[in-house]
């Protein structure tokens, strides 16, 4: 009897090991706490590693702070000019190394150079005609430049804007049909098809488009087997071209191939490194390392070799 209360024991364990169809994988680093102090956090919510190695979060005080990649909390932080209506909700990297801050509720996209110099802004007009924009989730810059803008709530869709801000095109309504948004959450842009690839969170499923809003495919379904998605809430590809989506709803990681083949999940809800409540966001380094914003655990956590 005592061996098989061990074996179940060693049994429930296992998912904090191994991705259910995975490597090995347990985190090597884990990191951050709750409070106000400088590179402390309350709940940090979206995050991006720029040229230099330097990992950025943003939090629910509106903090933006930067870390290396192993935690260390880097200088002074800064925040957007006004959060009184609500924090940023997704940080990204323009083509020049500039900090892309989306302003959610204040409708607009904020490009900051690293000492927290504010450089440029679109936006800033509440509306669904070209130029204005909703509540603003997540932003990218392709390789000629081009903005691609997430919005959900009041409009569901995506927004293209060229170098200088001018409005191009837009695509996308509510709904659960392709081409169609529930909590659009998240923009990754494919690093070898180029395709624009998007976090659908309450359809709970990825789309990916052209760059010129054309659908290509989607993966993904509602559930928690490995290939099935809940809450999709921030995707990135590693420098292999794998795609990881971090789920707020199955408190997990899950790794896929481009063309949405599962290759492992890793994770479960719970306090204890390995475990997660509500992950946001999810960034990957050079060096394949999967950093996971642990949202409500107020931390971090670095994943190596998943």
């Amino acid at each position: 009897m005592k061996m098989l209360r061990l074996l179940c024991s060693f049994t429930l364990f296992l998912p904090l090991l191994f991705g259910c169809n995975g490597p090995p994988s347990k985190p090597d680093l884990v990191w951050g706490k709750r409070g106000a102090m400088p590179g402390d956090f309350v709940r940090p919510r979206a995050a991006v590693i720029d040229n230099e190695d330097r990992l950025w979060i943003v939090d629910f005080t509106a903090r933006i702070q930067a870390y290396d990649l192993d935690g260390q909390h880097l200088g002074p932080s800064f925040t957007t000019p006004d959060f009184r209506n609500g924090r940023p909700s997704g940080l990204g990297l323009s083509n020049s190394g500039k900090l892309i801050v989306c302003d959610s509720h204040y409708h607009c996209i904020r490009l900051y150079e690293v000492d927290g110099t504010e450089i440029m802004a679109f936006g800033g007009d509440k509306g669904s005609g070209p130029g204005q924009f909703g509540y603003v989730s997540d932003c990218v810059q392709d390789a000629d430049g081009f903005y691609y803008i997430a919005e959900f709530g009041s409009n569901e869709r995506i927004t293209k804007l060229d170098a200088t801000g001018k409005f191009v095109l837009s695509w996308g309504s509510s709904g659960i049909e392709q081409g169609q948004f529930s909590r659009l959450r998240s923009l990754a842009l494919g690093p070898v098809d180029g395709l624009l690839y998007v976090a659908d969170a309450c359809n709970h499923r990825i789309q990916v488009f052209t760059k010129t809003g054309d659908f290509v495919r989607t993966f993904g379904s509602e559930g928690s087997e490995p290939g099935q998605l809940k809450y999709p809430y921030d995707l990135c590809f590693g420098p292999k071209g794998d795609l990881y989506i971090s789920e707020r709803g199955n408190n997990r990681v899950q790794k896929f191939s481009a063309a949405g083949v599962s290759l492992g999940v890793w994770g479960t809800k719970g306090r204890q490194p390995g475990q997660f409540a509500d992950p946001w966001a999810v960034v990957v380094d050079r060096k394949g390392r999967v950093h996971v914003i642990d949202t409500e655990n107020h931390r971090v956590q670095r994943l190596d070799g998943f």
